[in-house]
């Protein structure tokens, strides 16, 4: 009975999300707003982590199976990809080292960060 509760809150989730999609003037997607309000829900306390915790850890466990459709579908889209293979590799190379540097400048910055509070507690 648990995971199916679990289940409602995730979905009753999802189908807010997608009802406030509708009344939006602009088009954002359902799924990020079901995450933000997810968000919402965490932050302020109405939903727990212990009311989620097992369906997310199996959705999570198996997200690899949810991208397999969107795989498959690139198929429809060969003769696009194959038309601008160049500008998507430059993309793809760029994008990745942008965030291979973002992540190294932000790891950076933590452990100065945290240095900086073990120098601090160590003084006092």
């Amino acid at each position: 009975m648990k995971i199916i509760k679990q289940i409602g809150i995730i979905f009753s989730i999802c189908w807010i999300s997608t009802v406030i999609e509708q009344f939006l003037p602009f088009a954002f997607p359902a799924s990020v707003i079901a995450m933000l309000l997810l968000l919402v829900c965490l932050l302020t306390g109405v939903l727990k982590i212990s009311h989620i915790r097992e369906k997310s850890d199996f959705l999570l466990a198996n997200m690899a199976f949810f991208f397999i459709p969107a795989g498959v579908n690139v198929i429809n889209y060969l003769d696009i990809l194959k038309a601008n293979w160049l500008p998507l590799i430059l993309i793809c190379v760029i994008t990745t080292v942008i965030t291979f540097a973002a992540t190294a400048w932000s790891v950076r910055l933590t452990m100065r960060l945290l240095a900086g509070k073990k120098k601090g507690a160590q003084n006092e």
